[in-house]
């Protein structure tokens, strides 16, 4: 029986990055059983769901100091010092640390810090050009989340695709229809009077809200009432989005909702008239599945790897041009027709993506990299 330590620390963090490790940990311990497993934990403490066969480790150290020793001073301490010993590591943020070990899985979620350089702060997109290269260097395999951040890591840094695994992600079961009225939405959030489109992600450039924005501005203008919410925590370089939100013309319809736990999330995806996420760049994009679990029509990019996110259930807009962005939900706010498809479709498409199979995928990895 091997011994393997996931770094847990990601699991802290709100948005995809930290739900997707959370909820891919939770599938491979539910299904692995041939293995002992240490969550690893340096400077905070998620809430775990305890499983039989792993234990936590936490060090108090906080992760910035851990990245200043390794990744900047270059202090070759194994983190098994801290994590203890294992026989496989598995790094789910990016960055490689110092490893005893050879037996290393490394975890990319995305490489937006290069697609789209002008929406990362400064200071991570340097980071991140220093570390990612020499961490997949070191990387006996890589794990992504799409076939085209499979294909970007491959193009961009010359990794063997064959070293390269994408899982699949899934749709945690809290996704499903809301019961709740939409009386309950109201109390809930009381800036939502109105019908509404949603979208969900951190208030940054690489989301696209200033043109979802100016999208909505031309939808009001043809006549439908409609609002646009935006569920998502404050992220940076947002000036932009604020003004745009705060335009004379549109205040009072763009509401910005703030971080929304995840469990307030299926009373939002049910009462939106539709979901758009017309992103300039994703690892996968899943609230795009979230929104299609919970019957939301869904409205996103032709680019990156949210056409495979979407399969057949989505409509694809070109995010650069408001006047697409538009034409798209105007279409599922109007085609009764088309939007039932959507919303069947979107059902099937989601059901297709569970957790256990992408855990399932990882195990292999595993597996392999212990032979």
């Amino acid at each position: 029986m091997a011994h393997i330590v996931i770094e847990y620390t990601s699991a802290a963090q709100g948005g995809g990055v930290g739900r997707s490790i959370r909820d891919l940990t939770a599938a491979l311990l539910r299904q692995s059983s041939s293995h002992d497993y240490t969550l690893w934990v340096a400077g905070q403490k998620p809430t775990l769901t305890t499983s039989p066969n792993a234990k936590i480790v936490h060090t108090p150290i906080d992760p910035v100091w851990l990245i200043r020793m390794w990744h900047r001073a270059h202090i070759p301490f194994p983190v098994e010092w801290l994590s203890g010993a294992c026989d496989l590591f598995f790094a789910t943020d990016f960055a490689l640390p110092p490893t005893r070990t050879k037996n290393t899985a490394l975890f990319i979620h995305d490489l937006s810090y290069i697609r789209v350089p002008d929406s990362a702060a400064p200071s991570l997109k340097a980071y991140l050009d220093d570390v990612v290269p020499r961490s997949l260097k070191r990387a006996a395999r890589v794990i992504v989340n799409s076939q085209a951040t499979r294909a970007d890591v491959a193009e961009i840094y010359g990794i063997d695709p064959d070293k390269i695994t994408p899982v699949t992600f899934g749709v945690d079961p809290i996704f499903r229809p809301s019961n709740q009225t939409r009386s309950v939405l109201a109390a809930r959030f009381p800036a939502l009077q109105r019908p509404y489109i949603l979208s969900v992600g951190t208030v940054q450039p690489r989301k696209n809200y200033v043109r979802l924005i100016q999208s909505l501005k031309q939808i009001r203008a043809a006549g439908l009432d409609i609002d646009l919410a935006i569920a998502g925590g404050k992220g940076w370089l947002d000036a932009d989005i604020l003004a745009a939100a705060a335009e004379s013309d549109i205040a009072g319809h763009v509401h910005l909702l703030g971080y929304v736990p995840d469990a307030d999330l299926p009373l939002l995806y049910t009462h939106a008239a539709c979901f758009a996420m017309p992103s300039l760049y994703e690892g996968f994009g899943l609230p795009i599945l979230e929104a299609m679990a919970c019957g939301t029509p869904v409205v996103t990019s032709n680019i990156s790897s949210l056409p495979e996110a979407a399969g057949d259930a989505g409509l694809l807009c070109d995010p650069y041009s408001p006047e697409s962005i538009a034409d798209a939900l105007t279409r599922l706010l109007t085609d009764t027709a088309l939007r039932q498809t959507c919303i069947q479709h979107g059902y099937l498409h989601a059901a297709r993506h569970t957790w256990d199979a992408g855990a399932a995928t990882l195990l292999g990895v595993f597996n392999d990299l212990l032979r």
